[in-house]
């Protein structure tokens, strides 16, 4: 069953993630409306729309993956495909994919399972998004955390296949954005998808991310 219910948008960005990198809490931050965050992860089980008719634009949280309590493991990968078949699906009008990452723990995660011989989510998801032609833009969250931010950042952008230092991915149509949604800094992101309207020739949906 893929989600249904899609608003009729010529251009939209979707944020994608595990659960619990904060994606709802993004969301807010991007359009100034209050999403439900639950306290359990994995509480959006299907996409929140937020859609301006004039122009055409809608901001999507697909509902995040991976390990949730209470869980099994049959629906974790349904929620999966079906966030996977709605990009595939939506490829055409999604000018950005947002992929919400969790700065302090994302190295590990990664890690842990590149270990355990699979491939790790982020970074299927990141390779993914590549391979429909949707810019990838890796919002990595919860930045005041992290110590050693220069090093942690060059390390993602070594996991995902990127050449460090990690400044050259970042800024306007970049594709890494450190931010702490939880205290509204978020400008980096903003500043990525900017680029990306552009370039996309929407310069009228800047005011989304002014």
């Amino acid at each position: 069953m893929t989600f249904e219910g899609r608003p009729n948008r010529d251009a939209e960005v979707v944020l994608v993630g595990r659960s619990n990198v904060g994606k709802s809490t993004l969301m807010r931050e991007l359009t100034g409306h209050d999403v439900s965050t639950g306290k359990k992860p994995g509480v959006t089980r299907r996409p929140n729309h937020f859609d301006w008719a004039p122009q055409s634009f809608m901001f999507t949280d697909l509902p995040g993956f991976g390990f949730m309590t209470g869980v099994e493991e049959g629906k974790r990968e349904a929620i999966k495909t079906d966030v996977i078949r709605y990009i595939e699906d939506n490829a055409d009008s999604i000018i950005a994919g947002v992929l919400v990452v969790d700065g302090k723990a994302v190295i590990d995660i990664i890690d842990r399972h590149s270990d355990a011989g699979d491939i790790p989510h982020d970074v299927e998801l990141f390779q993914f998004l590549q391979d429909v032609d949707v810019a990838p833009v890796v919002a990595v969250n919860k930045m005041d955390k992290v110590d050693d931010r220069d090093e942690r950042l060059n390390e993602l952008c070594e996991r995902l296949g990127l050449y460090p230092p990690w400044q050259q991915w970042s800024g306007e149509g970049g594709t890494i954005a450190p931010i702490t949604a939880k205290k509204g800094s978020i400008e980096p992101l903003k500043e990525a998808l900017r680029g990306h309207f552009r370039e996309a020739k929407r310069d009228d949906l800047l005011q989304f991310v002014k």
